[in-house]
């Protein structure tokens, strides 16, 4: 079965590429310098593309992101509705849609596929709702998978938490703390989430699951962490916010449904990441 990736510049999708040509499987990765899907005749160009593929699967992970504002929102919108016209149903044997846990309600107890989805951030609302989209054309061949806070040293958005403090780490600055860092997240190695996406191409799952270690850490330790890799003096600083935590402090997630699926699998080990940064 063979691997068409919508996206090649991101995170994820470079990084899925990069395995796949590890693995000699010579993956095709449709960039927008190929097609961009915010132009109007692009469903038609992929049409094109995939007319002659069979029996494959599609990982979809073009997007704006994160999604900010409305017009980002929009254009997400545009971007996924060209990629469905110019999907052909028959001949696609899995479509698997990378998401994100932004979908969910703020909580503090621990979230399930099955929790409330009412996102309080444009960026979860962008994802709801094209994960609804693909499930009103596709729900019969499509995974849905939504992974948490994605780290790794090839992060391309620089994000809070473990890829902004390897990289104060690296260039000696300070790691700066919302309050006191005392928000507790789950962190997902991007490596982990490409080997479940891997797995996932080889197995009959639909659906949704939760791309989650169920292991949480404050920002606050994650930066002690961090500053124990070197043994130097790496300075925190704490920065007054102005508003509510986000998400309410807390992250926490039930990985169940991912440890039932993948029984094998077993998530790598944080520390021994961090080193890979450096």
């Amino acid at each position: 079965m063979s691997i068409i990736i919508l996206g090649s510049r991101g995170f994820v999708a470079q990084s899925l590429k990069n395995f796949l040509i590890k693995k000699n499987k010579k993956p095709l990765a449709i960039g927008k310098s190929q097609i961009n899907f915010l132009k109007e005749n692009s469903f038609d160009k992929l049409k094109k593309i995939l007319k002659n593929k069979k029996n494959y699967t599609l990982v979809i992970t073009s997007s704006i992101a994160p999604a900010k504002n409305l017009d980002d929102h929009l254009d997400n919108m545009k971007i996924i509705s060209n990629i469905i016209k110019g999907i052909d149903i028959k001949n696609v044997k899995k479509i698997i849609y990378i998401s994100s846990d932004a979908v969910y309600s703020d909580t503090k107890k621990k979230i399930t596929e099955n929790s409330l989805t009412e996102p309080t951030s444009m960026h979860g609302l962008m994802h709801l709702h094209r994960e609804n989209l693909l499930k009103n054309f596709f729900y019969k061949k499509l995974l849905i998978l939504r992974p948490t806070l994605l780290y790794g040293k090839n992060d391309t958005h620089n994000s809070y938490g473990p890829n902004r403090f390897m990289r104060n780490l690296i260039k000696n600055e300070t790691i700066s703390l919302f309050g006191k860092g005392e928000e507790r997240r789950d962190h997902v190695y991007i490596d982990d989430l490409i080997k479940i996406i891997y797995m996932s191409s080889q197995k009959k799952i639909t659906g949704i699951i939760n791309i989650v270690s169920s292991k949480i850490v404050s920002f606050y330790n994650l930066a002690i962490k961090i500053k124990k890799i070197k043994k130097n003096y790496l300075k925190i600083k704490f920065i007054k916010r102005n508003g509510p935590m986000h998400h309410l402090g807390l992250r926490q997630f039930d990985n169940y449904k991912l440890k039932k699926n993948f029984k094998s699998f077993n998530f790598s080990n944080m520390d021994n990441n961090l080193k890979k940064y450096l």
